[in-house]
């Protein structure tokens, strides 16, 4: 086994690395680099020096290196890393596909009229083969309407606008998938795009590559077969980390005959333990085995098996006890507490942490979700950057803050307002005074309704409120029914449903989107690592069927479609679950507990004994009875 690597120096597989990336001879190459691996490490290396080596020749040519991440958050550390140097264009798969289509409106105009008249057919294709007077009918004909009205819209467009981050809602944005979807097909089809990518980057790694869009991926191996001698592609990936179901199945497996395939064998994350369990899941899969470093704990696990009708709150905290006087770790219970656990659906940990009523009907709605689990919408902006601040200066009594806020963001200190005050000390007072209002309703303990918070707003004007909010607050109000096609109907409905909810909820769902909370979602923590990890698997409370702990863990039969589905080759929900538990399991650094809820104990204690995934000593059974 190797020992652990001195990080200011490059590996030899860096040096390899290294070498694939020549502009003048350039090769392309398939990283294998396995949970914990080192393979940010590994990039930045190879990224930085290939900044000492050709920084010169690209700047003096305009050409850049391309590394496109799978998140904001990776994107930022590899800048970071990098120490911001302009020789890299560092992004994720969105900002790079707009970047490169984003000057060709003419062609964005033309594959959207093309696409869209595409999508009308299949919609009534799909309509004259269905039932009438059922909401699939119904909805079908909606989308056909909205898609009309944007193909009479094409044409007054003057520029097609698209934000990365966003929901991009207005009449001339594009979405994520579309624009994707034709940066694909321009790559593919268009000479001049190959031609200006290439030019561009000659070298262009991506991160994360198994969960990169599959069609993307192949318009990019099409661009390097036949830019080969100018062109380096780079990818960087894991199979059995592959979450998303867009990714390219097999990617590692289907390459071209010419592509180099290093690895990286050697997990510097997790104890030894923990490192056999993953080496057992991911061997259905393939024959990808790591290994330890010398010096790593040989760490603890425990797999608990809790049945019947139980206080689920209680049992996780129990686990937390029992794994604080097996570990003899202190901090993986009580108040100090630094544990985290992870959970298949947000709405698991809206439930746990008691944001359900704010969540859930907001998460329901397509064009809200992504919003929602970002933070990004405008909506919950205003109750994070302007309510939540002044409440919690309220708190600790620091008005200095509540002032900075109010300042901030009250049109009442829009300057044309202040110019039009002949005392503007009197502009004060109005603020003062609103402000105390607005804050009078947290006095006392009280927890006010989102609701009550919109209505003492508009009531004062102290801030303005945004639009769906407002039409929410005034639809709840009114006894008269709303004609659908006046507001976005959807949106405002959710958001009728989520203002009920007390400011406690917006809190802890705060708390929670902002990655302050002890849960995260099993997808949601690739990449990331943690001393003590809890993975907590309840099928029943998910209500997902892409997974199933229960068919894993051979406590239910796998189905017809999944039999269906091996027999033809084709992806299981028990194969998305391994891939899942090992993502979840290789995060843990020290120690793991395993949670399984289930009505089939004996069941799945039999089939993971006989899987040799955990021993018998490392089975405890919970119960309602003790």
């Amino acid at each position: 086994m190797m020992s652990k690597l001195n990080i200011t120096e490059l590996t030899e597989l860096d040096t390899e690395l290294l070498g694939y990336l020549s502009i003048d001879k350039p090769e392309s190459f398939f990283l294998f680099a396995g949970a914990g691996s080192g393979k940010t490490r590994s990039l930045v290396s190879v990224l930085n020096a290939l900044k000492h080596r050709y920084k010169k020749k690209l700047v003096l040519k305009g050409q850049r290196i391309g590394v496109i991440t799978y998140t904001n958050g990776a994107r930022d550390e590899i800048l970071s890393r990098l120490e911001y140097d302009n020789l890299f264009s560092v992004s994720t798969i969105h900002s790079f596909a707009w970047s490169l289509i984003q000057s060709y409106q003419n062609d964005i105009r033309e594959w959207l009229r093309i696409d869209t008249e595409l999508r009308i057919e299949e919609l009534e294709e799909l309509i004259s083969k269905g039932r009438e007077g059922t909401k699939t009918h119904a909805d079908r004909i909606k989308k056909i309407e909205s898609k009309r009205v944007r193909l009479e819209n094409l044409n007054s467009i003057k520029k097609f606008s698209y934000n990365p981050n966003g929901d991009n809602f207005s009449r001339d944005s594009v979405n994520h998938t579309e624009v994707i979807k034709m940066c694909s097909d321009f790559l593919s089809d268009n000479e001049m795009m190959k031609e200006i990518l290439t030019q561009k980057f000659p070298i262009l790694l991506i991160d994360e590559s198994q969960d990169t869009n599959k069609d993307l991926i192949e318009a990019l191996f099409k661009v390097q077969s036949e830019k080969s001698k100018k062109f380096s592609l780079g990818l960087f990936g894991d199979m059995m980390q592959r979450i998303y179901m867009d990714g390219k199945k097999d990617l590692g497996k289907q390459l071209p005959q010419d592509w180099k395939r290093p690895s990286k064998k050697i997990n510097y994350r997790s104890p030894k333990r923990v490192i056999e369990l993953i080496n057992k899941i991911r061997s259905y899969d393939d024959d990808h085995i790591q290994e330890a470093i010398e010096e790593a704990n040989d760490g603890i696990v425990r797999l608990f098996v809790v049945s019947g009708d139980v206080d689920k709150q209680e049992i996780e905290k129990k686990v937390m006890e029992d794994m604080a006087s097996i570990t003899e770790d202190v901090l993986w219970s009580g108040n100090d507490a630094k544990v985290k656990a992870l959970i298949l659906e947000h709405h698991m940990a809206a439930s746990r942490m008691g944001f359900s009523d704010f969540f859930d009907p907001l998460y329901a709605s397509d064009r809200l979700k992504t919003g929602i689990l970002d933070g990004t919408l405008p909506e919950l902006r205003f109750f994070s950057d302007i309510i939540l601040p002044i409440v919690k200066g309220h708190r600790s009594d620091d008005a200095f803050k509540i002032s900075r806020v109010v300042t901030r963001n009250s049109p009442l200190f829009k300057p044309e307002i202040i110019r039009e005050k002949e005392n503007q000390t009197d502009i004060l007072e109005e603020a003062d005074l609103k402000t105390k209002s607005l804050i009078s309703l947290w006095e006392e303990g009280n927890d006010p309704t989102l609701k009550s918070i919109i209505n003492k707003i508009l009531d004062s004007g102290l801030f303005n409120v945004p639009e769906l909010l407002k039409q929410a607050f005034e639809w709840s109000e009114s006894s008269e029914e709303i004609e659908a096609e006046a507001v976005d109907f959807k949106n405002v409905f959710a958001f009728v449903s989520a203002i009920e909810s007390p400011f406690s909820q917006f809190e802890n769902y705060h708390i929670y989107i902002n990655d302050d909370a002890i849960f995260g979602t099993h997808q949601g923590v690739k990449g990331l690592e943690f001393p003590r990890v809890m993975v907590i698997m309840d099928d029943e409370e998910s209500r997902g069927f892409l997974f199933s702990y229960e068919k894993l863990f051979g406590a239910k039969e796998p189905t017809r479609t999944d039999i269906r589905n091996e027999s033809e080759g084709k992806e299981t929900s028990i194969e998305r679950t391994r891939r899942l538990f090992y993502v979840t399991c290789s995060r843990a650094k020290e120690s793991l507990a395993v949670v399984a809820y289930t009505n089939a104990p004996e069941a799945l204690k039999e089939h993971i004994l006989n899987e040799e995934w955990f021993s018998e000593e490392e089975i405890i059974e919970l119960s309602a009875d003790n």
